[in-house]
């Protein structure tokens, strides 16, 4: 991988380049410097980087993949960080920043691991070769002591030296390379620390090994006048760090696996039905949008379309978490990767590849794993200064034992630094929100509930109001003609045939109601000229030289049509929960057309929990408030925003934050995109448009307002493993570093051997891991 060329990423939303110092993304308008090297152009984060660049380019333009990690990657494939999601490679390595292994940026099925290859590997041939030095170590406190009379011969010590040397250099090279990486790019990390504590024991040893001579009596035993080496406990911790690589690697592969789960469901072979009947098996990459094909029972959607032909039930629980089969007969939508029932079904595909339904949901899990939830700063800003402060304790445990220690001091002044800089695990801290973060949106894409950014799942659980839009939301959303009012000479038929011709244009739900009731009560509809629509009001055009209008009572106020002799059957229509809308033929009232949505069956239920937890819903609609109120008392909603023209929903959101209220909006139209994104979370319906789910937070597959519930709870369970998990990092190293230090030998005598500290540093990273993993099993 070329650095700063290759390796420039694009944000998607701004465009931005790599430093190729310490591989931040920086966007080149807020770059703090850059440089020409080799015709391009490079930029910086900071003047430290800059001037490092400059002094030797070529360092920074060459190839940083570990030479031990060799992996054939995919065209166009990416690694990132979790910890750091701003570090983007073209291939596999390790984090600038933290030091962590990267991980494909894009959950594939293909479940092997070259960095948990490579560390096993390292892991198993370093065992092999510690366990005969911890069995010398270990044969120190058998009865009667039988190595004691080798324990200080030079032969044990060069013995310890030839199976310590190539744990230590080679198991512990990627280790030391690390924490070389975090000095050169200042991000100290855990493999600062890591390197710097093994790396002091070992070189000791080493020297004295090979020069006795040169240390003082302080470093000696004052009984034996031996000199110490720890060849033992370097090899161990080095043993048992990879061990804890190990284990985290292969924990942080099961976060991903509702990811690879959802891959897994979709098909690899659809069966098409040619233009002269003959059918045949294609691989689903070449399924075209167009094409009609079979599903057999028992089969698996291929890809996104409808009906047909046929019946059956489809078992669509993987994308909405609902158990029970879904009745599809022609007409009805399919998706892909659902399972198809005992019937047989003839599909016309529509969206495939990429575009389908199950592959936007990869991508949105994808990118909501690696989003950064604001809780995330307070451990950010706490391991910006914890390796220094782990450092300088390290160096004030050393001053204090060799001054003020028992004999040998500086002995024990070696002993209880390394201890110290062991122990300390920042790599705890930096995994406690990204871990539960990729665990949590993986079960909520199980449930049918997509979160879009970490930020969304977190400001979820805090939420006391949330902003319902009626129609689709809370309705079905496929509104029908359900009355047909005619006023004074006009005739039903006619008032039919002007709506139905008229709305025949307009792409508004309530169009698509009254064309297909016109049609239904067969009325022969006409082509329409010079057509208008008037935002929040309704449409007007010409036809047959007439000048024809519908739209709400103020479209007629404009038109100046006198609306009075329908008010009082129009007024019937809300009542009743229906939609009056007025038609108009050259300036005249024609009639009055009712017009209803049904209500999901799901949204009382919904409306209900909301209420369980404490959140108050209010509804917006543009509808009539009488329309508005008649289904808000069959919901039981508690305020009611009517005639809400599409601009000023988003303005009714900001008006119940300046209150103080944490408001969520959900809505599925185009006009919900302002307020989705105004609100603290957007909730967009799966069944809507694509502008309100790429405004919202938050997507619930099935457009099922109870999906909330089921998003608050994965919220609530998400953000209580956070703290768990912040509670357990700040926790272990608040009692083990001064543990490390010695602050109990005084009192106690107690000592805590680096062997010791190198264990419970690895079981604090696995910890932190596993107490996330517990998220796979929530229920929602």
């Amino acid at each position: 991988m070329i650095r700063g060329q290759q390796d420039t990423q694009v944000d998607h939303d701004t465009e931005t380049s790599v430093d190729p110092v310490c591989g931040m993304n920086v966007e080149p308008s807020q770059a703090a410097g850059s440089a020409v090297h080799r015709d391009t152009t490079f930029h910086f984060c900071s003047q430290h980087c800059l001037e490092h660049f400059r002094m030797d380019p070529s360092a920074y333009t060459q190839s940083d993949a570990s030479p031990d990690v060799q992996t054939s990657a995919a065209p166009g494939m990416e690694w990132t960080c979790p910890m750091h999601p701003e570090i983007i490679r073209d291939a596999p390595g390790s984090c600038p920043i933290c030091g962590m292994a990267l991980e494909p940026r894009t959950a594939t099925l293909d479940e092997d691991n070259p960095e948990l290859r490579d560390m096993s590997r390292r892991f198993w041939i370093s065992l092999a070769l510690s366990v005969p030095i911890l069995a010398l170590m270990v044969s120190e406190m058998l009865p009667g002591q039988p190595l004691q009379s080798l324990a200080s011969s030079t032969a044990l010590i060069w013995l310890q030296f030839a199976l310590a040397t190539p744990v230590v250099v080679w198991g512990g090279w990627p280790l030391f390379e690390r924490g070389i990486q975090s000095i050169v790019n200042r991000h100290l990390n855990m493999f600062t620390l890591i390197a710097l504590g093994t790396g002091a024991a070992f070189a000791f040893s080493v020297a004295a090994a090979i020069a006795p001579g040169w240390f003082p009596q302080a470093f000696r035993d004052p009984h034996t006048g031996a000199l110490p080496v720890y060849f033992e406990p370097a090899a161990i911790i080095v043993t048992l760090v990879l061990l804890g690589q190990v284990l985290e690697l292969r924990a942080r592969s099961q976060t991903s696996r509702a990811i690879r789960a959802l891959l897994g469901l979709a098909p690899d072979v659809a069966r098409r039905i040619n233009a002269d009947g003959s059918e045949e098996d294609v691989r689903i990459e070449h399924v075209q949008p167009g094409d009609r094909l079979r599903i057999r029972p028992g089969e698996k959607v291929p890809v996104d379309g409808v009906v047909e032909e046929g019946a059956s039930a489809v078992d669509e629980s993987m994308l909405t978490g609902e158990p029970l089969p879904v009745e599809k007969t022609p007409g009805s939508v399919v998706t892909g990767g659902t399972v198809n029932g005992t019937g047989s079904l003839v599909m016309k595909a529509e969206r495939v590849g990429s575009e389908t339904l199950l592959a936007q949901i990869v991508r949105l899990v994808s990118e909501a794993q690696r989003s950064r939830a604001p809780v995330q700063r307070l451990a950010d800003t706490v391991s910006a200064w914890f390796v220094p402060a782990v450092i300088l304790v390290a160096v004030l445990t050393a001053i204090v034992w060799g001054l003020g220690g028992p004999e040998p001091r500086l002995a024990h002044a070696l002993v209880n630094a390394v201890a110290v800089l062991i122990i300390a695990c920042p790599c705890a801290l930096g995994l406690a929100t990204p871990m539960s973060i990729m665990v949590g949106t993986g079960r909520g894409a199980q449930a049918g509930v997509l979160i879009k950014n970490a930020e969304a799942l977190e400001v979820l659980e805090r939420i006391d109001a949330i902003v319902v839009d009626k129609t689709g939301t809370l309705t079905e959303g496929k509104p029908v003609l359900v009355s047909v009012e005619p006023m004074g000479s006009f005739s039903e038929a006619e008032v039919l045939r002007v709506a139905g011709s008229l709305e025949q244009a307009s792409e508004h739900p309530l169009a698509a109601a009254i064309v297909a009731g016109a049609i239904e009560r067969n009325a022969a509809l006409a082509g329409v000229e010079d057509f208008q629509s008037v935002t929040g009001k309704g449409v007007t055009a010409v036809m047959d030289g007439q000048s024809i209008a519908i739209g709400n009572q103020t479209l007629l106020d404009d038109l100046g049509a006198d609306g009075s002799a329908a008010a009082e059957r129009a007024e019937t229509i809300r009542r009743d929960g229906q939609t009056a809308v007025f038609v108009a033929i050259d300036g005249k009232l024609a009639g009055v057309l009712g017009i209803a949505d049904p209500i999901k069956e799901t949204s009382r239920e919904a409306i209900e929990h909301l209420h369980e937890d404490g959140v108050s819903v209010i509804m917006l609609t543009g509808d009539n408030r009488t329309t508005a109120e008649s289904v808000a008392s069959k919901l039981g909603i508690d305020r009611v925003e009517a005639e809400v023209l599409p601009d000023e929903k988003a303005a009714i959101v900001k008006r119940l934050q300046s209150e103080g209220r944490r408001v969520a909006m959900a809505g599925d139209g185009i006009n919900d995109a302002p307020a989705l994104a105004q609100a603290d979370v957007g909730i967009a319906m799966g069944t809507g448009t694509d502008v309100a789910m790429e405004s919202a937070g938050i997507t619930l597959v099935k457009g099922d307002l109870r999906g909330i519930a089921r998003a608050r709870r994965l919220s609530r369970a998400t953000m209580r493993n956070i703290r768990q998990n912040l509670a357990f990092a700040f926790g272990y190293n608040a009692l083990g570093v001064p543990v490390a230090a010695g602050v109990l030998y005084p009192w106690f005598g107690i000592l805590l051997s680096p062997m010791i500290a190198s264990a419970a540093m690895t079981f604090s990273s696995v910890s932190v891991i596993t107490n996330a993993l517990r998220l796979r099993n929530i229920r929602l």
